[in-house]
């Protein structure tokens, strides 16, 4: 079973105005078998997906399907064909209970579907795949990590033989992540076929049989992963050699000279909600001070708080011992806080807006005259730190949601840095990256962090968090449940306290 071919596409051609998404690929992935998907940002995996589970039709090039040609003209088409796709970011109705989400937009479904029928399938399903969730909870009630089990099971549901999963672990703990794997691996052990599409190259030498690598919309190879390294698999991504060596720190970092404390604040979130639970932190000058934790426990809402994004209600935060002003970015900037949120196109730039212009929103001020902005300064400046950041752009005119990813945010880091500021904070600065981009954003931390910034960096990814970090704290539920130095780090601790277990 392992050997009969699962997916075949051949000179598969996706163009969009100015890219060529897909140049001609060829890809060959068997039933029974955990295939990787690599490459960097704009490499065209995302493309490929599409395609395969029919969001997409092909310009030039074939589909075949266990040996048969096929035609995919709706998503709907590519289920009935047995392929099904776990996206990154979930698609479950909140309010609906598991059964009712897992049998959303079924042909035959209806209110009077039977319910008890429904939740022994999803029973069983659950039982032995090792997605251990209740079928009558309600999404709401559950865990990402569960949220994560009910889009499997939608599509196993759905009687899929190939499953797509887009950067599965992103939001999971170290602990749930190998679960996943547990379940992935008795997946292909009855003749499915898993298609894992990640930036984690440990992650996908742990799991997958082989590893396809794109470059510039090309297959640059396919390889055993047994056979390869990840420092193979880097080099082929990138098109060069990659160093993993930890980044030296040049300076030591100096964790009683306070440069931002943080006291006994609280906030809600967006809807209302109690999101931060009385957190009190420091950050000395050039430390590195890792958040770790699980997405949606209050980290976004911590970022945006301390950079005066969003109100608190009740605490104080303070930098070299002068108070910010609650929920005024502007009090934050002038007090030389540097933000890089989470969501770099919509909170950190003004994405239809040119490089020049994103470069010069904090200090537009300075460069203009009678309310009149001056653009020569703003190109000259533009012109600089396109140069000093190696941002790859046609020009400083260009929009900056034209950019990749990697350079989408060597902008927002431009930007930031350029600002001189006391205190940066990097909410999952190299989320969603390709390898040679996230050695760039680390080595421009460290470097500020040299500088004699205090650095408080935010990630889900703990390898990052424990690479980089001087202390590591750990939150849930919005609250800081441990501390620990990062030398020396239990990684076991860390992941059960980030699940929100006690050790």
């Amino acid at each position: 079973m392992g050997l009969e071919t699962a997916i075949k596409m051949n000179g598969i051609v996706k163009k969009f105005p100015g890219v060529v998404a897909n140049d001609h690929v060829n890809l060959e992935i068997n039933f029974g078998e955990v295939h990787a998907l690599l490459g960097e940002n704009g490499a065209g995996k995302s493309t490929l997906s599409n395609i395969l589970t029919g969001l997409y039709r092909p310009d030039d090039g074939s589909v075949e399907i266990a040996g048969t040609k096929v035609e995919f003209n709706s998503p709907r088409d590519a289920l009935n064909a047995g392929i099904g796709m776990v996206h990154q970011h979930f698609r479950l109705v909140s309010t609906f209970t598991v059964a009712e989400n897992v049998v959303l937009g079924e042909s035959d479904s209806s209110i009077f579907m039977d319910q008890k029928a429904v939740a022994a399938r999803v029973k069983e399903l659950s039982d032995r795949y090792g997605l251990a969730v209740d079928p009558s909870a309600r999404i709401w009630q559950l865990s990402v990590g569960e949220q994560q089990r009910v889009e499997i099971l939608k599509v196993l549901y759905r009687g899929a033989r190939v499953l797509i999963l887009d950067e599965p672990t992103a939001v999971l703990t170290p602990i749930e992540t190998t679960e996943l794997f547990k379940t992935l691996r008795a997946m292909v052990a009855e003749g499915r076929t898993v298609i894992f599409i990640s930036h984690k190259l440990d992650e996908v030498m742990a799991v997958s049989d082989r590893v396809t690598v794109l470059r510039g919309g090309r297959n640059v190879g396919t390889v055993n992963t047994r056979e390869s390294s990840t420092r193979d698999l880097a080099s082929l991504m990138v098109g060069r050699s990659v160093e993993f060596n930890l980044v030296q720190r040049a300076v030591p970092a100096e964790a009683r000279s306070v440069v931002l404390n943080v006291s006994d604040i609280s906030a809600h979130d967006d809807r209302g909600r109690v999101a931060l639970q009385s957190i009190s932190l420091t950050v000395g000058r050039g430390e590195i001070v890792g958040i770790a934790g699980v997405a949606g426990n209050g980290q976004r809402e911590l970022a945006e708080v301390i950079s005066g994004m969003r109100p608190m209600t009740s605490g104080t935060i303070s930098v070299q011992g002068e108070n910010v002003q609650s929920g005024k970015a502007r009090s934050a900037i002038a007090k030389g806080i540097a933000h890089v949120p989470e969501d770099r196109l919509h909170t950190g730039l003004a994405s239809s807006h040119s490089v020049e212009d994103n470069l010069a929103l904090k200090n537009y001020r300075t460069m203009s005259r009678f309310r009149i902005l001056k653009r020569q300064s703003i190109r000259a400046q533009s012109t600089d730190l396109i140069e000093r950041y190696d941002i790859k752009t046609p020009g400083s005119h260009t929009p900056v949601r034209l950019l990749s990813g990697g350079n989408v945010q060597k902008v927002l880091l431009a930007r930031e840095f350029s600002a001189l500021p006391k205190v940066l904070i990097a909410a999952s600065p190299t989320r969603g990256l390709d390898v040679g981009a996230i050695e760039i954003v680390r080595e421009r931390l460290v470097q500020a962090a040299d500088s004699g910034v205090g650095v408080l960096l935010i990630s889900e990814d703990l390898d990052e968090i424990m690479s980089l970090a001087d202390r590591i704290l750990v939150m849930y539920e919005g609250r800081i449940v441990d501390e620990v130095p990062a030398d020396g780090a239990d990684r076991a601790r860390i992941g059960l306290t980030m699940g929100g277990i006690k050790v």
